[in-house]
């Protein structure tokens, strides 16, 4: 597929992924772990959207504690577009920096806003969806979001109502797209709904019409910077004069000084939630169905039934480590490098090992993780976080 000019990919990477404790710590976070394949998870992004964009486009906007990995572990990229923010101020003010950045240099910008630690299992669709996506988004004030097609009432993802399909015809798409993949079709957008209780989610799926938030997102880096001036203008002026002073000698400091100044509010709340209340029309805000095989890898659970889709084994026990015995055991997910594992009448039980520590959980409880990394910040004990 042909790269686009036009297209600049920006990668968000500064989280901690503290489900994924005790093998994600701070300078060593989800997105840097090979937890999917050779690849890390941030390295696998890059090279899905490299037939898009050449990696001279690539930006990255990241954290103090993970930029030496990630400089390391992408050594193509220039390293004065990996960004790493003073403070974390969630993803409006991120994915704004660059567009700020951007709109000076490249007018015609259009930005794409990608997580740097998701599981895309079509890439030939997936790059057709996006090229889609960049097409519409290059045209007026318009936003695309892609969405995904929701497979149970899940509370902890983002909400997409949409209304009528928009855009060019089926067979005009089909001209411009690889052969055998299908023409996705734009959606209007009526409303984003933040991480709903099991009732509304519920009566989300039943509806037919939602998708899931997958937090990719493409704009014109114009569209963007219009938008939080609209929404959020306080921080849309602190991220132009950081912007302003890219380049030059003052931009450490400018960046130090004002950034951590910059509202602390996702783009979903500061941008996404205020445009789509303007209407179905007025709000032009697109949702692109993805149907490329999406997963967050959110927890070790998922990661457990990531494994488990793929590979099929007869007992869905995923063992790492060296050598293993198991007696009526099943469903468990053991990661214990240079260890000798046994199972023995266990089910559905996580156990994950490192040199310093070792975690023991249900299934069921992973989702709770993040919260023993709360208790070690809380006790200061660093050394393991």
């Amino acid at each position: 597929m042909a790269t686009d000019p036009h297209f600049y990919p920006v990668i968000l990477a500064g989280g901690r992924g503290t489900r994924f404790w005790p093998l994600s710590r701070k300078k060593r976070a989800k997105q840097l772990l090979a937890l999917d394949g050779k690849q890390t998870m941030i390295q696998q992004t890059v090279s899905r959207l490299l037939p898009l964009a050449p990696a001279k486009k690539f930006w990255i906007i990241t954290n103090q504690d993970l930029r030496p990995a990630i400089l390391k572990q992408l050594p193509k990229l220039p390293k004065a577009q990996v960004l790493a923010e003073p403070v974390g101020r969630n993803t409006a003010p991120a994915i704004g920096l660059a567009a700020f950045l951007l709109l000076g240099e490249h007018p015609d910008a259009v930005i794409g806003m990608f997580p740097s630690d998701q599981v895309i299992a079509d890439e030939k669709i997936y790059r057709a969806t996006i090229a889609r996506g960049i097409k519409i988004a290059a045209v007026g004030e318009n936003i695309v979001v892609l969405g995904i097609k929701p497979t149970r009432a899940e509370t902890g993802y983002g909400y997409i109502e949409v209304g009528a399909a928009e855009g060019a015809s089926r067979a005009e798409l089909a001209l411009s797209l690889p052969q055998g993949v299908p023409a996705p079709q734009a959606l209007r957008v009526r409303r984003f709904t933040e991480k709903p209780d099991s009732e509304k989610a519920a009566a989300f799926v039943a509806a037919g019409n939602y998708f899931w938030n997958s937090g990719m997102f493409l704009w014109k880096a114009r569209t963007l910077a219009n938008a939080l001036r609209e929404h959020l203008p306080k921080t849309a002026a602190l991220l132009e004069d950081i912007a302003a002073a890219f380049g030059t000698r003052k931009f450490a400091a400018t960046f130090r000084k004002l950034y951590p100044k910059c509202e602390n509010i996702s783009i979903d709340y500061a941008v996404l939630e205020p445009r789509s209340a303007k209407g179905e029309l007025a709000g032009n805000i697109f949702c692109l169905p993805a149907d490329f095989g999406w997963n967050d890898l959110g927890s070790w659970t998922a990661l457990h039934e990531h494994h488990v889709a793929k590979s099929s084994p007869a007992d869905s026990n995923l063992i790492q480590s060296d050598g293993t015995f198991i007696l009526n055991a099943s469903g468990n997910y053991v990661h214990a490098p240079g260890k000798f594992t046994a199972l023995v009448g266990v089910e559905d039980i996580v156990v994950v090992a490192t040199d310093d520590a070792l975690l023991i959980a249900t299934r069921q409880q992973a989702q709770n993780v993040g919260k023993v990394v709360k208790y070690l910040d809380e006790k200061k004990l660093h050394r393991l976080t």
